[in-house]
């Protein structure tokens, strides 16, 4: 089901992330580097906090890293600390060809039916607070698919 694309666009030197600021339901999203040691994880629990292998709704920044963004689903991959966890963001926008996407497929978290894509390049710290709502937990067989891509890309562990 998931399948990885085949052409990545060169990428520059990446400008410092925006930093989080206060919003109505806490702190936002950031995006960050990956960081060199991640083991990601596999343990979906409906207990309104962000956990690995939930796809969650949160307030991303857009890529010009200008202050602006949008709500978006994202895929926990791991904790981070007490208070966060590492995500990668989804899009409906297709990627077909593109190596830094991964087709995801359809699931609860898009009401609207359309298929997903996951980027495997940039990833994000998402505060428990700032998590809008727990979408859905996706199945461990596309969570290991996804997560076999990222360990492949980054060097990280898997659980």
């Amino acid at each position: 089901m998931l399948r990885p694309s085949t052409a990545a666009p060169p990428r520059g030197p990446r400008p410092d992330p925006v930093p989080p600021t206060p919003s109505p339901a806490g702190a936002r999203t950031i995006e960050i580097d990956p960081p060199r040691r991640l083991t990601l994880s596999y343990a979906p629990e409906r207990d309104k906090a962000p956990d690995g292998g939930e796809i969650v709704w949160t307030w991303v920044p857009f890529e010009e890293r200008d202050g602006r963004g949008k709500d978006r689903p994202v895929l926990i991959i791991s904790r981070a600390d007490a208070r966060s966890a590492y995500a990668v963001r989804l899009t409906s926008k297709s990627h077909e060809g593109d190596r830094q996407y991964l087709a995801l497929g359809t699931g609860e978290w898009d009401p609207q039916g359309r298929p997903s894509w996951v980027d495997i390049e940039q990833l994000y710290l998402v505060y428990d607070v700032g998590m809008r709502r727990e979408a859905a937990a996706l199945d461990r067989k596309r969570f290991n698919a996804i997560a076999s891509a990222l360990a492949a890309r980054h060097g990280w562990r898997r659980e």
